[in-house]
C-alpha cells in the first residue's frame, strides 16, 4: 500500500512517509513539510498526530523498534536449541542486510545526528536495553549463570555487525559476526 492511500488515516500514511524518508536520508535533514507533502496529508495532521517534528521522531522510532522486535522475535522463536535462539539475531541482521535499501540501524543513524538528550536518545536507550534484556534472556535459559560478558560480546559483535553491513551494503558481516558469536555462545555454554 502506498504512502498516500487513501485507505490509510492521516496518522498512518504520515507514519509511513516518515519511516521511508527519515530511514533513508535523515531524521534531522528531512523537514517537516517533506513529510507532509510525502503523505499527502494537512499541516495541522501532523500537529494533532503527533504534536510536533519531535513526537513523530519518537513514533518513527517506536515503529521501527516494534518492527525489530518482531522481526528478531520470529528469528528466536524458530529455534527450541539455546545456542541456536541465542544466535537467531545474527540470522535476522542477515536478513535484513539483503534487503535493497538497507542503511543500517535506524536508532545509530538517528543517534549520529541528534542533540544527545532529546528525543532520539531515549528511543534508543529503550531499544539497546530490550536487545540487552533478550540476550539475558536467552542466555539464562541456556544455563549461564552470570550472562553479562557474554551479553556484552555478542551486543559488540552485532553493532559491528551492523556497521559494517551498512558499509558493504550486504550480509557479509552479519554472517562473519554469527560465526564469532558461535564460538562465544560455545566458550559459555561449555563453562557452566
Amino acid at each position: 500500500m502506498s504512502v498516500t492511500s487513501p485507505r490509510r488515516s492521516a496518522r498512518e500514511r504520515l507514519l509511513a512517509a516518515a519511516d521511508e524518508l527519515f530511514y533513508a536520508e535523515g531524521v534531522h535533514t528531512i523537514g517537516i513539510d517533506r513529510v507532509i507533502e510525502r503523505a499527502g496529508v494537512a499541516k495541522a495532521s501532523l500537529y494533532s498526530s503527533f504534536g510536533s517534528k519531535d513526537g513523530l521522531v519518537r513514533a518513527y522510532l517506536q515503529h521501527r523498534h516494534e518492527e525489530r522486535r518482531a522481526r528478531l522475535m520470529g528469528h528466536v522463536e524458530k529455534h527450541e536449541g539455546p545456542r541456536d535462539r541465542l544466535l537467531a539475531i545474527f540470522d535476522s541482521l542477515a536478513e535484513s542486510a539483503a534487503k535493497p535499501g538497507f542503511r543500517g540501524c535506524a536508532f545509530y543513524n538517528a543517534g549520529a545526528e541528534s542533540d544527545p538528550n532529546g528525543v532520539v536518545r531515549e528511543a534508543s536507550e529503550a531499544n539497546r536495553a530490550w536487545t540487552r534484556g533478550l540476550l539475558t534472556d536467552l542466555a539464562r535459559e541456556a544455563g549461564i549463570a552470570e550472562p553479562a560478558p557474554l551479553v556484552a560480546q555478542l551486543v559488540l559483535l552485532y553493532d559491528g555487525a551492523t556497521v559494517g553491513a551498512r558499509q558493504d551494503k550486504g550480509p557479509a558481516a552479519a554472517h562473519t559476526a554469527r560465526a564469532l558469536a558461535a564460538v562465544l555462545v560455545d566458550a559459555a555454554l561449555a563453562s557452566r
